[in-house]
């Protein structure tokens, strides 16, 4: 087993422990100060920029924590993301993906420009398109109406096959990302192998992974990968 795959185990055993702890505490505590746990859950939430999402209210989101389908979707992440093999200065994977008229194509076709320009995500498109080549992969989704769900939220199921998963995207596409988006295979292959579930940026340059995001919704940082891009300015 590699450092880097072993790292892995141990800090998602460690991270899956510690949301167990904490979605216990947060459940009794409901119980107890209603208005105390709001104020925890909104603090969590800064970090993940809920809070300033101004589509949801707390009562959208705020409730699902402590409940037993975000453990088990937390869970089914987690477990997942024992797969990953993108590890910074390492071999990017270049997993299979699927473009938005159903024809195959993989993450590294993505990696233009005769410099091998650093690969990644969006308000970023408009200030690094100099010097980045943009994809959104669009994966599993992380808050389906039969699983761990928001109010007020688009309605979208878990994906039974590939039709489902592309027609989901397009609402993604519908919000103009300025950038091609494409879907994850069935397999979650891209997912897996970039521990990228729900959510994960990174920079891909020469078929090597440059940066590496935490895994969203709380290690989410756009702007890390702004910091990042500006030294390749």
């Amino acid at each position: 087993m590699s450092l880097h795959r072993l790292m892995v185990y141990l800090s998602t055993a460690c991270l899956f422990c510690v949301m167990v702890g904490v979605n216990v505490a947060l459940f009794v505590m409901r119980f107890i100060s209603p208005s105390f746990t709001k104020k925890i859950i909104l603090k969590m939430g800064e970090k993940t920029t809920m809070t300033q999402n101004p589509k949801f209210k707390y009562e959208d989101w705020g409730l699902t924590f402590a409940s037993t389908n975000f453990l088990k979707t937390a869970g089914q992440h987690m477990w997942k993301s024992l797969g990953q093999d993108a590890f910074v200065g390492l071999e990017a994977p270049d997993t299979p993906v699927v473009n938005m008229d159903g024809t195959k194509t993989s993450i590294c076709k993505y990696l233009k420009g005769k410099y091998n320009r650093p690969l990644e995500f969006k308000q970023l498109v408009k200030d690094f398109r100099d010097v980045a080549d943009f994809v959104v992969v669009y994966t599993a989704e992380a808050h389906s109406t039969d699983g761990w769900a928001f109010t007020n939220n688009f309605d979208i199921n878990q994906h039974q096959n590939l039709e489902d998963r592309l027609s989901a995207a397009q609402i993604l596409v519908q919000q103009e990302p300025l950038c091609p988006v494409v879907v994850d295979d069935m397999s979650d292959v891209s997912a897996i192998k970039y521990g990228a579930l729900p959510e994960r940026l990174y920079v891909l340059q020469a078929g090597k992974v440059v940066y590496k995001g935490g895994v969203g919704p709380w290690g989410y940082d756009p702007m890390e990968v702004r910091s990042f891009l500006e030294k390749m300015k």
